[in-house]
């Protein structure tokens, strides 16, 4: 998968495209849109504890996946700065990242949008 480069540097030119191609790809599964939506409107986790992020188990309930496929996902939107994720202890916690929303917001006025 492509470097992401900063949103300031968006423009038409094919590395952008490929990066855009790369993000918007990850942008194109149900799940990995559920994950987001859950993200965005729930900061903190359920199940184990009130540190700030969402449990990659709590991701597991939401989704109705099983661990290995959740972890894909999650593998997915990561590597698309979709997505930031920290491992506490013998958990994974997982919080939006803006830097793939600002490229995402930077890119769409280049192609109409």
């Amino acid at each position: 998968m492509p470097t992401l480069a900063p949103p300031q540097e968006v423009s038409l030119e094919e590395s952008s495209l490929e990066v855009a191609a790369a993000l918007f790809k990850a942008l194109s599964d149900p799940a990995r849109l559920r994950i987001l939506a859950h993200l965005t409107h729930s900061p903190n986790g359920a199940c184990c504890g009130p540190e700030p992020g969402v449990c990659a188990c709590d991701l597991e309930a939401v989704t109705g996946l099983s661990q290995p496929t959740v972890s894909h996902h999650m593998k997915c939107l990561v590597s698309a700065r979709l997505v930031k994720g920290e491992k506490r202890g013998r958990w994974m916690y997982y919080q939006i990242d803006p830097r793939g929303f600002a490229l995402i917001k930077a890119f769409l006025p280049s192609i109409g949008g």
